[in-house]
């Protein structure tokens, strides 16, 4: 009798021990992102989640946590279980402008595993069709010879705001901000010439440049984009250190075990080098990144450091 006990016993440690070490993952996945549903970051959690379900053989679901500047997303995914389900869409907001913007923004970006890059933003430099600029060194002359006072606008410390902020700096100029609530009120005035410039994202300017009413000077990428190849580079146009595009990035929780962050990353580079996942990021304007975490976390590492000292030069503080 004691022998068949000792047996059973081994037998339930057994069961338990290979329940306990079934492969990473073996049930959904949660994916947070900082924002509400609609707009770019969200479409490219969910543009993710979608290809990365069948690699990783689990669902990936989308969570928006939205408010406080992305600050409430990032706090969740900071203080969730580190066992790889539950990961955050964390974007340069979350990195270089939120932990300099509030006094106390609720959680340490340092803090988190860097998985892998998802996507760049791409970024253009543009001013309305009434302005008559075609280059940014045409346009800088067109504000020191005005004799009206000029202006641009976004969103308080978004990178609409800083670039904006940069510029003015880069040439000794003192366009004014003017501060947005939303996007469409400052496309509106934009278009209509009652501001003067913007930087902002390709997918929400490129319908207004293809239909004429937006004239793009240059791209913040590092090469020319296919959507706008006769439009140079801001470092083609005598600006080698303005930054290059926002991106996003996939993270997880502290203390994540590297087996586990390297299984999201293969799931991650898998699912974005899917030629349907390439047709899809390229229709939203999109360019998806591969590669390892240490890439990852040399990007925020050269470009935190840039986007404090915008937030700072900025004066910008959260209310």
């Amino acid at each position: 009798m004691k022998a068949f006990q000792a047996l059973l016993m081994v037998c339930l440690l057994a069961f338990g021990t290979a329940a306990n070490a079934q492969p990473y993952p073996n049930k959904p996945v949660r994916m947070l992102v900082t924002v509400a549903p609609g707009g770019p970051i969200d479409t490219v959690a969910r543009t993710l989640a979608e290809f990365m379900q069948p690699v990783l053989g689990q669902p990936v679901v989308v969570e928006n946590r939205p408010g406080a500047g992305g600050t409430i997303g990032a706090k969740a995914a900071e203080t969730a279980d580190p066992d790889g389900y539950t990961i955050l869409l964390s974007t340069l907001q979350t990195y270089g402008i939120a932990p300099f913007l509030y006094q106390n923004p609720g959680y340490n970006p340092d803090r988190f595993v860097p998985v892998s890059m998802v996507a760049e933003f791409p970024f253009v430099f543009v001013v309305p069709a009434a302005v008559p600029a075609k280059t940014p060194k045409e346009f800088v002359d067109f504000v020191r010879n005005s004799k009206e006072s000029l202006s641009f606008g976004g969103s308080l410390a978004t990178p609409a705001h800083l670039l904006g902020i940069l510029f003015n700096q880069a040439n000794n100029l003192e366009i004014q901000y003017i501060p947005y609530k939303g996007l469409a009120p400052s496309m509106a005035d934009l278009l209509s010439a009652r501001t003067h410039m913007a930087f902002d994202a390709l997918p929400t300017l490129i319908p207004l440049i293809k239909d004429g009413k937006l004239r793009p000077l240059a791209v913040l990428s590092r090469s020319r984009l296919k959507m706008l190849p006769d439009v140079p580079t801001m470092q083609e146009s005598g600006y080698p250190t303005f930054p290059t595009n926002p991106w996003t990035g996939i993270v997880a929780p502290p203390n994540t075990p590297p087996d586990v962050v390297k299984r999201l990353n293969e799931a991650i580079n898998t699912a974005l080098s899917t030629p349907e996942a390439q047709a899809k990021m390229q229709t939203l304007a999109l360019a998806p990144i591969n590669g390892t975490p240490e890439d990852f976390v040399r990007r925020i590492k050269t470009d935190v450091p840039v986007w404090k000292k915008l937030v700072k030069a900025s004066g910008a503080k959260a209310q």
